[in-house]
């Protein structure tokens, strides 16, 4: 199950992230999973959020850069060694991680680790044949 994500292109400078954050508070889009990374010119503003479609829309009338990219979001055990369960599975077949981040689930003791995979089906084959929770996008919406 992929989800989806937005990449957001934000200039390094002051204010641009609180532009974002206030456009989709007055937009009602609710962020639910983010990460930033950064270089000297520009950041990445990577998010999850519950109105892909308003997200957009949004960002296009207010002359933003952002690109669509699915990615994968799996439950893990809170716990110390649940990472590494995870990244044993994909490291035994092959499974090259481009990049992730992580949440906390509220009423579980579970962890959501958001994946961004080179070879996303053969993730999701090798995810499901270890049978690891995959969580698909309606259910991170409601975490």
């Amino acid at each position: 199950m992929k989800v989806k994500q937005i990449s957001i292109f934000l200039e390094n400078r002051a204010g641009r992230l609180d532009a974002v954050a206030h456009l989709f508070g007055e937009a009602q889009v609710n962020i639910r999973a983010l990460s930033l990374a950064e270089t000297s010119d520009f950041g990445v503003l990577r998010l999850i959020v519950d109105k892909p479609a308003k997200a957009s829309e949004t960002l296009d009338e207010h002359n933003f850069t952002y690109s669509f990219t699915d990615v994968v979001a799996v439950e893990i055990p809170d716990k110390p060694g649940g990472l590494a369960g995870i990244l044993d599975v994909l490291t035994e077949n092959d499974i090259n991680v481009e990049y992730m981040y992580a949440f906390l689930e509220k009423a579980t003791d579970k962890a959501v680790v958001v994946f961004r995979f080179d070879d996303i089906e053969k993730a999701l084959a090798a995810l499901d044949s270890n049978e690891i929770n995959v969580l698909n996008g309606k259910k991170i919406v409601e975490l």
